[in-house]
């Protein structure tokens, strides 16, 4: 019998509920500024690293540290109020780990920020790796993180997957090889997911049991038919 897929989260916007929050965190940090970027434009770049979004909307580098210490003063003040689970995740993530599963977080925060994360939230426990921003030399969509989180669960692309909302989290698992899982109760649109052409696009977390049995019956990570739909 083949080795149970891996299975890799991205965390904002696929487990935990915190669009909202980010999006209240980049306000905090450029009232005053003079001007700000709109939601969508922060939205496109959601899973790229924090200081490379900063520095496409700042006005001279220097005023990037400036704009990402009031971001994380906000984000450290405010984060336990406005950070929960998307319904089913957690649950979703135990019956995983149950089945042998090997799991693994692969997110654009920093390794302080996802452990905070995933601790409030109860999740931590459930995840043998956990690969942050600053845990390699390049973050996604470089397929670097993904490379090195199947390194650390001792797994190959051909029986891994990667589950993420954003275009950067479909591209890295693209480029490494591994099967893509679009969420498309994120940060971005379903249209602009589909446009990217995932292998599957996953209306809700907690139909992914029923993806990956099919990717098993498949026998092969690519395109795989719609199950049907989990009880709720």
């Amino acid at each position: 019998m083949p080795a149970p897929l891996s299975v890799l989260f991205d965390l904002d916007g696929t487990l935990v509920d915190t669009v909202p929050f980010i999006l209240a965190s980049v306000r905090h940090a450029f009232d005053g500024y003079g001007m700000s970027p709109s939601e969508e434009e922060w939205l496109a770049g959601i899973g790229t690293p924090l200081r490379a979004q900063l520095a496409c909307f700042a006005r001279r580098p220097e005023d990037v540290e400036t704009l990402q210490a009031r971001y994380r003063e906000f984000w450290r003040a405010e984060h336990d109020r406005m950070t929960r689970c998307f319904p089913g995740a957690k649950e979703i993530v135990a019956e995983l780990s149950a089945a042998g599963h090997p799991l693994a977080v692969v997110t654009a925060k920093t390794e302080e920020g996802a452990f905070r994360t995933l601790r409030h939230t109860g999740l931590l426990p459930l995840f043998g790796v956990v690969v942050g921003a600053d845990s390699c030399g390049r973050a996604k969509p470089d397929p670097e993180p993904v490379h090195l989180a199947l390194s650390r669960l001792g797994s190959a692309p051909r029986r891994a997957m990667i589950v993420g909302d954003s275009l950067h989290d479909l591209a890295a698992g693209r480029a490494a090889g591994v099967l893509t899982v679009a969420a498309v109760w994120g940060a971005c649109t379903r249209e602009t997911l589909r446009d990217a052409a995932p292998d599957r696009l996953l209306e809700d977390i907690r139909d992914l049991p029923g993806v990956i049995a099919a990717l098993d019956r498949e026998g092969s990570p690519s395109r795989i038919a719609p199950g049907p739909r989990r009880p709720r």
